[in-house]
């Protein structure tokens, strides 16, 4: 298993959000949309992603992360293909509706991967790294793919990335093995898994697949719908903060997602490196709690504006680390055979908030309010905080009931 294809296959899954919103004051100008149509293409996206999500999970617990994989980055090259070639804005949200798809697989198929390829010591940091993917592909929107942008024009750029995705799918097909090893965890010697089981591969998930997130899942689940929808809004309208508000010219303005990116990049790697088991049900609370500061520095970079890159490095630190955080979590607690389904649950919520959240931003900001925007953004985001630490503290009294009967 290849940690890099899997950072690669994370990249793809969720580019088109933010070439979206890298490219937002030219897809403006070009297709004549506005900012509140420019919400609505992550909410179909991400909304489309949501209600397929649980679906996806159990696809990837039956045919395994190689065959999942391909097909994810196959769906985000049509996907990119088509949003280059929009020619309007009815167009651009039906391509967009078909990069839900790839979204929904993505997080199922590389945790999948990870338990049937990973040592448990080394599955934080790998996870960490393969969430960083996601950031990758900010970084990609904000800076190589934007300057092609300004050279060539914005849909050859978004060409570009579809090309790249085709490449990757042919080198997920070389690099991952048809079916990995049993028991969802690192390889094992032959003879040495049960017969008929394969947990990287095609399988029976065990026990009654449920669509409905329960216990630990849950609360992940409704924290991840909070984190969203900030998330989300800031990704969308970042670029265009800078550009309409802070007078950022477009090169720079989508600068400000390549710095989110790379900020985002660290912090999961580090954060999931210190999610031990002891420690990770307090961290998604704590940087919540952090990613609310940086919605705050928004609000200030109206008023003094080099605030605003300083913000986007702390929306990567804590508020994109806190969804990779979540993850590991997940991958702890999943029960045996259904890693696939419970990180898709899980995926559910955060797409659910990533649909959710902008089209509410874009109502303030075409009204100029971006201030009450991040204000709104912030909200969301103590929201995720409370739910967090909340599950932190009923975790924590479980474990002592538990020990002391």
């Amino acid at each position: 298993m290849s940690t890099a294809l899997l950072t690669c296959a994370m990249a793809f899954s969720m580019l088109q959000l933010f070439l979206l919103g890298a490219l937002g004051p030219r897809l403006v100008d070009d297709l004549d949309v506005s900012p509140t149509t420019l919400g609505l293409t992550t909410t179909i996206g991400f909304g489309t992603a949501a209600v397929l999500s649980p679906v996806g999970g159990r696809v990837v617990d039956r045919v395994g992360p190689r065959r999942a994989l391909a097909a994810l980055l196959l769906l985000s090259a049509v996907a990119l293909a088509l949003i280059g070639a929009a020619p309007g804005a009815g167009f651009l949200l039906a391509a967009v509706a078909l990069g839900g798809l790839p979204q929904a697989l993505a997080n199922p198929a590389t945790n999948k991967a990870i338990l049937a390829s990973v040592e448990p010591a080394r599955r934080g940091a790998v996870t960490g790294m393969k969430q960083s993917g996601v950031q990758l592909g900010a970084f990609a929107a904000g800076l190589p793919l934007a300057g092609l942008a300004g050279w060539l024009g914005w849909r050859a750029a978004v060409w570009t990335a579809a090309g790249a995705a085709v490449l990757t799918a042919a080198w997920a097909l070389r690099a991952l093995p048809p079916a990995a090893p049993a028991g969802g965890g690192p390889r094992r010697s032959a003879g040495a898994a049960p017969a008929g089981a394969a947990a990287g591969g095609p399988q029976r998930p065990a026990g009654a697949a449920s669509l409905l997130p329960r216990g630990a899942i849950a609360w992940l689940a409704g924290f991840s719908l909070l984190l969203g929808c900030g998330i989300a809004s800031v990704n969308t309208y970042l670029a265009l903060y800078g550009a309409d508000r802070l007078d950022l010219p477009p090169g720079a303005a989508a600068a400000l997602v390549a710095v989110l990116g790379v900020a985002g990049i660290g912090g999961r790697v580090a954060w999931s490196r210190a999610a031990t088991p002891g420690r990770a049900p307090w961290l998604p609370g704590w940087l919540a709690a952090g990613a609310v500061g940086a919605a705050l520095l928004l609000v200030a970079a109206a008023a003094l504006g080099p605030l605003v890159w300083l913000a986007a490095v702390a929306v990567g630190v804590f508020a994109v680390s806190a969804n990779a955080v979540s993850m590991v979590l997940v991958m702890q607690r999943a029960a045996p055979g259904r890693a696939g389904q419970d990180s898709a649950l899980v995926s559910a919520g955060f797409f659910a908030g990533f649909a959710l959240g902008p089209p509410l931003f874009g109502v303030l900001a075409d009204a100029g309010r971006y201030g009450w925007g991040w204000a709104l953004v912030a909200a969301e985001f103590a929201g995720a905080c409370a739910v967090g630490l909340t599950w932190a503290v009923r975790e924590r009294g479980a474990r002592r009931r538990a020990g002391e009967a």
